[in-house]
């Protein structure tokens, strides 16, 4: 089964609000939503970020712009106003969800990609 890093078929920005790191993943090919949609979870998230993040997480679903949108709490040691963490403001995080390996079937714009380089 191919593996399929976030990086490849998304980008990312992230942000804070107090101790809550603020995610938007946005798919570059619309076709790849419904893919995103069932590997990348808010647990999956929480998991990846390990240590980084206490939790909970919450997911939303921006379907008509291809977006997945994250909230973790826990994420920023107390807020940018208390934090002693390197990135307080939480910007970084945008780049580590896009390390996100998915051992999956490959999202339709790669497979895609794949036929037509067979072909």
């Amino acid at each position: 089964m191919p593996v399929t890093r976030l990086h490849d078929i998304c980008h990312a920005r992230s942000g804070d609000k107090g101790d809550t790191v603020n995610i938007g993943l946005i798919c570059y090919d619309m076709r790849d939503f419904d893919w995103i949609r069932r590997h990348v979870t808010a647990d999956a998230v929480l998991r990846h970020f390990g240590r980084w993040a206490r939790g909970p997480a919450r997911r939303y679903e921006l379907p008509k712009i291809g977006a997945l949108n994250f909230l973790i709490d826990g994420a920023l040691d107390g807020g940018v106003t208390c934090a002693l963490m390197i990135d307080g403001h939480g910007k970084g995080y945008s780049t580590i969800l896009l390390e996100l390996a998915i051992d999956a079937d490959a999202p339709p714009s790669r497979a895609a990609r794949a036929g037509a380089a067979a072909a």
